[in-house]
């Protein structure tokens, strides 16, 4: 069953209402202990070879399983070009304020950064256009 971009990130911040203050500590411990510098997140609802489980979803109820990645990772597993990581570090925004996901679907992957301290509301559907 095919579910829009909107529908997949509104049950995303569904789920993130739940876990993001787990997120940034995970981000947090990351950073200080050095095994990153860039923590990424993926949101996944199958079983993936990347990164470790920090969510499991059918254990807890939520759409979405949630991995701890690396920008290291992604390069090591080809997600991210080597010459594209410059590009992508100057895009990545302050893992203290923002939460990096990767949200695959079977659209493909997407990443998203959403702030720790948003609301996480779902959008509003859209009007129909007549």
């Amino acid at each position: 069953m095919a579910h829009s971009q909107d529908d997949l990130l509104n049950a995303l911040k569904g789920d993130l209402i739940l876990i993001k203050s787990l997120l940034l500590e995970t981000a947090t411990d990351m950073i200080e202990n050095e095994f990153t510098s860039y923590p990424i997140f993926v949101a996944h609802v199958l079983e993936l070879p990347i990164g470790q489980v920090l969510i499991d979803r059918e254990e807890i109820g939520t759409t979405f399983s949630i991995s701890a990645s690396t920008l290291e990772e992604f390069n090591e597993k080809g997600l991210v070009q080597s010459d594209k990581k410059a590009l992508f570090k100057q895009t990545y925004k302050d893992p203290k304020k923002f939460m990096c996901l990767f949200l695959i679907s079977e659209k493909g992957g997407k990443f998203v950064f959403i702030p720790y301290d948003s609301d996480l509301q779902p959008s509003p559907p859209n009007p129909p256009l007549n």
